[in-house]
């Protein structure tokens, strides 16, 4: 939930412990470039008037490294030959503590920071001054904007193995950072670990999910816990034990991952990143919530059921989802009529309001598109190849659903409705994720169509995912989600991509592009080039770039071009040669989606040139050429590598519905699986069936394979 960290916001005291598997690498050396961002975060921290203390753990570590080498380097070969022996622990505390320290100094000095070191034992906090002067020395400290570091000193420490017993104050730089939060009065502690945080399993385990929320009630008997920390004393367990006491002594701790360069900043922003300890979690879950790894494996199970269905019974939901639609249309229109009035509150931009909206006619099109979705043919089980491969030996390759789709999208509401549609028809689970503005649209079309399935396939075939912070977690589960599709903008697609090893279909960019030639028909060309422009200014498929003919500038249809965009209230940017010949500013980049009433405008010499151009520059979505040369036109199609490329027509075209296909998911620039517009078949993949009546391998002892392909 959104509010949970809200508190982040009155945050001034942040105590951070790092631990010995974020200081130090695998083999014992110092990760100087995770200590590098880690000091560079509480630089800025502390610029931005945060107190900042940080505990930190690795002396040991770094110190064994450290005296094994000197040994190594010491020895003779006799030495060699002989059994190594364990080294003592609190010489190598001693040595490593004064290296570990004079890195922190070193790295905290080039960001202009002061820095103070403190080492302290169990001991020391059984003395009532001790404690009272600590608090003020380090209350002058901070007040001087100095980072005072403290580590356990087990160089001089009296505590032996078992560390953690009835008698001890701290047993470890984990509850050291507790007792400080406590003792010093922190706002928030932060616990940077090897891992992204509290897992309900070893996080090895493709079954454990991360805990975002730590409720004791909840899951203090359910966390299985792994293997220790490979070099500190703790581990995951002495940072939940260090993070439930003080969450519950009234301090909020995170525990995330200190592998992160902007961790810390992120968990200050209220990011949901890591697990959150507060004494207060309880009552954030008064509702049962549905994890993001539940809500796919839902949808799995339920596409299983709806594949194993009659075909008209599948074509019968279909039905029942438009009827439905229309029947709600009334509730349909005051929930999102709600969301339009929010959106311009709120101030957001006309273009995404005016997609927001379900105008007047939009349910009955949506419901129309879907019943004729329905008669279709139905594309799941469809035989594509038949062969015989020996006697009684026949194989089949047959059309299949994917399995489990996650669309994310933006703003349109009627998106849900064509992409759940297209789900069923193929018979896939469906996990959907819309945009804010739309989140009262979304709830109530959700809510009409799940009612339309029946109970014994199960309404969680369809799953709405409720908030943004979901996401990274659904981008997780590659073992149970099979395709992504991010329906918005080029950042949100761009985050999706670099997100996930789940296939992603999209495009991040929809530069299209329209070469008007020099045999082009004028009054065909102005109207091409018009429409590609100005039907949609906002659509993927409208036209970012006008590529011209080097002889139009002569004959005047370059200007005739230019002056029927610039009436249409067009803004117009030029290439080099364009921006120079026209007299208008020169485009920044020809690599640029303007999504609005402008776009770029350069010549070029020939068909090649423009091919050239829109190679380097366009993005594989939908470019079009505007000729009456065949020849030329022919070299233009078959010469330009995009999902979508025309002659003489709108790169409008470029759409599902248009297409045929009854509805789109979205348009796709890749190369593997679908491209261009995707409808049923874009979610489809196949399989195989093998019939048999008793053959065996044995190593091709006689079977006499024919490969002969059987007409279907």
């Amino acid at each position: 939930m959104e509010f949970e960290r809200a508190f982040m916001k009155n945050v001034k005291r942040i105590f951070v412990k790092v631990g010995t598997a974020v200081v130090t690498r695998a083999d014992g050396r110092l990760a100087v470039g995770r200590l590098g961002a880690l000091c560079e975060q509480l630089k800025e921290l502390n610029s931005q008037g945060y107190e900042i203390v940080l505990v930190t753990s690795g002396a040991v570590g770094l110190g064994r490294q450290r005296l094994r080498y000197r040994k190594l380097v010491n020895s003779s070969l006799a030495d060699l030959q002989n059994p190594q022996y364990e080294l003592d622990g609190k010489a190598c505390a001693a040595v490593g503590q004064s290296s570990l320290m004079a890195l922190y100094d070193t790295l905290f000095s080039q960001l202009d920071v002061s820095s103070s070191q403190h080492l302290v034992t169990d001991n020391d906090f059984r003395n009532g001054s001790f404690r009272k002067q600590l608090s003020e020395t380090v209350k002058s400290l901070l007040a001087l904007k100095v980072i005072p570091i403290f580590n356990e000193n087990d160089a001089v420490s009296t505590r032996r193995a078992p560390y953690e017993d009835s008698s001890g104050i701290f047993w470890d730089n984990d509850s050291l950072a507790g007792l400080l939060a406590l003792e010093l009065q922190a706002d928030l502690l932060v616990l940077l670990s090897d891992v992204e945080g509290l897992y309900s399993g070893p996080p090895s385990d493709p079954s454990s999910k991360l805990i975002h929320t730590y409720i004791k009630e909840k899951h203090q008997g359910e966390i299985t816990f792994g293997d220790k920390s490979r070099l500190g004393r703790g581990g995951m367990t002495a940072k939940v034990n260090a993070a439930v006491c003080a969450a519950y002594a009234g301090i909020p701790v995170v525990i995330t991952s200190g592998y992160a360069t902007d961790s810390i900043v992120k968990v200050l922003q209220g990011k949901r990143i890591g697990t959150l300890f507060h004494q207060d979690a309880h009552l954030w879950t008064s509702v049962k919530e549905v994890g993001a790894r539940e809500m796919a494996v839902a949808a799995r199970e339920c596409s299983r059921r709806l594949q194993a269905m009659h075909s008209d019974d599948r074509r019968k939901i279909l039905l029942d989802v438009a009827d439905a639609l229309e029947a709600n249309e009334s509730l349909i229109k005051v929930e999102n009529e709600a969301d339009v009035a929010a959106s311009q509150d709120a101030g957001y931009e006309k273009s995404l309001v005016a997609r927001l909206a379900l105008k007047p006619g939009k349910i009955a099109s949506l419901a129309k598109s879907i019943r004729v979705l329905a008669e279709m043919e139905d594309p799941i089980g469809q035989v594509l190849k038949k062969t015989k491969l020996a006697d009684g030996l026949i194989l089949e390759k047959t059309s299949s659903p994917l399995g489990v789709l996650l669309i994310v999208f933006e703003s349109r509401p009627d998106a849900l409705v064509q992409i759940a549609s297209l789900a069923i028809r193929s018979g896939n689970g469906l996990l959907l994720k819309g945009g804010k503005e739309a989140k009262r649209s979304n709830a109530i079309l959700h809510k009409v169509i799940t009612s339309a399935i029946p109970k014994n396939i199960g309404d969680k075939l369809i799953g709405l995912v409720a908030s943004r912070e979901d996401i990274p977690d659904l981008l997780k589960l590659d073992d149970v989600i099979d395709l992504v599709i991010p329906r918005g903008s080029n950042k949100l697609v761009s985050q999706i991509k670099e997100s996930t090893k789940i296939p992603v279909l999209g495009h991040a960019d929809g530069i299209c592009h329209v070469y008007v030639d020099k045999s082009a028909k004028a009054d065909m060309a102005k109207r091409i080039v018009l429409d590609a422009k100005t039907d949609y200014p906002a659509a993927c498929n409208a036209m970012e770039t006008l590529l011209v003919h080097k002889d139009l500038s002569s004959n005047g249809l370059l200007n005739e071009l230019i002056m029927v965009l610039q009436r249409e209230g067009v803004i117009l940017y030029g290439g080099p040669r364009a921006s120079s010949l026209l007299n208008i500013p020169e485009a920044h980049s020809f690599h640029h989606e303007y999504n609005s009433m402008a776009c770029t405008v350069e010549i070029v010499d020939d068909v090649q040139a423009a091919i050239g151009h829109i190679h380097q520059h366009g993005s594989s979505h939908t470019d079009c050429i505007v000729t009456e040369n065949h020849e030329v036109a022919e070299v233009f199609l078959n010469g330009v590598d995009s999902a979508a490329v025309f002659h003489n027509a709108s790169t409008r075209f470029c759409d599902g519905a248009r297409f045929g296909l009854g509805a789109e998911v979205g348009i796709s620039t890749s190369r593997i699986h679908a491209r261009g517009p995707v409808g049923v078949e874009g979610l489809l993949t196949t399989r195989w069936l093998l019939r048999g009546n008793g053959q065996v391998v044995d190593g091709d002892k006689g079977v006499v394979y024919s490969h002969r392909n059987i007409a279907l």
